[in-house]
């Protein structure tokens, strides 16, 4: 988790899926995939919730909001842990923010 984060820190930042990377489900498999050019990620729970949730659209804020309420939890805890998540695969071009 990573202390510090504020609403001001997630409020304006709208993460997209860059062109060739994607969600996807391997029914055969029954597991998550986030795929993007020669590269295959096998997210957490936790994390295809989050991924899930990214449209393009929907703020990093909204994100938080929205599992905050799903998962009855702490708001800031999940807004560090959510930024933290985000910005690794930011680090690793499978998201821009």
């Amino acid at each position: 988790m990573t202390a510090g984060i504020t609403t001001t820190d997630v409020a304006g930042i709208v993460p997209v899926l860059p062109r060739g990377v994607r969600l996807h489900f391997d029914e055969s498999r029954r597991q998550w995939f986030l795929l993007g050019p020669e590269r295959v990620f096998e997210p957490d729970e936790m994390a295809v919730e989050i991924l899930q949730r990214i449209d393009g659209v929907r703020s990093v804020e909204a994100i938080v909001q929205d599992l905050a309420m799903t998962f009855e939890a702490d708001r800031d805890e999940i807004a560090a842990d959510v930024m933290a998540f985000l910005r690794g695969l930011a680090d690793q071009r499978m998201i821009d923010l």
